[in-house]
């Protein structure tokens, strides 16, 4: 029996298994987000060459704050505005919060197939909240 075939297939072998696997794709954020209070849906899409979204369903309490604030129409307001990818699975941009009536610079951070961590910061980042926000497949009620 010659050697160097058993050689280089024992040499093809070990490279195969030394070869990391492809990492496994992670879905894109498009698609129906969920507050953690389930008062709030927004739609995330792209705006241009960014990334935004939209309320795309509100309940009575969250509509009701929002017009105490000054918005008339909660439905259709973008929440998440301008965000651009500034690490794997991350974006920077801006947060809308309608019951306060400001933006606030803001992160995601795709923390799982279907979680995103929101963080919204005041004064350069020492004031900061997060939230982490679960993808549905359906508005509420729908």
């Amino acid at each position: 029996m010659n050697p160097r075939p058993l050689g280089a297939l024992l040499a093809a072998t070990l490279l195969i298994a030394a070869t990391p696997a492809p990492a496994a794709v992670q879905p894109p954020i498009d698609g129906l987000w969920l507050n953690p209070k389930g008062s709030v849906a927004v739609r995330t899409g792209p705006c241009g060459s960014k990334l935004c979204g939209w309320v795309a369903w509100a309940n009575a309490k969250a509509t009701k704050d929002a017009q105490d604030s000054g918005i008339d129409r909660l439905i259709g307001t973008a929440l998440l505005e301008n965000y651009t990818v500034s690490g794997a699975d991350q974006w920077q941009g801006t947060v809308f919060v309608p019951d306060m009536g400001h933006r606030f610079s803001s992160t995601i951070a795709r923390i799982g197939p279907d979680a995103l961590r929101i963080k919204g910061c005041l004064i350069g980042g020492f004031l900061c909240r997060a939230q982490v926000w679960r993808r549905i497949e359906h508005l509420p009620g729908a």
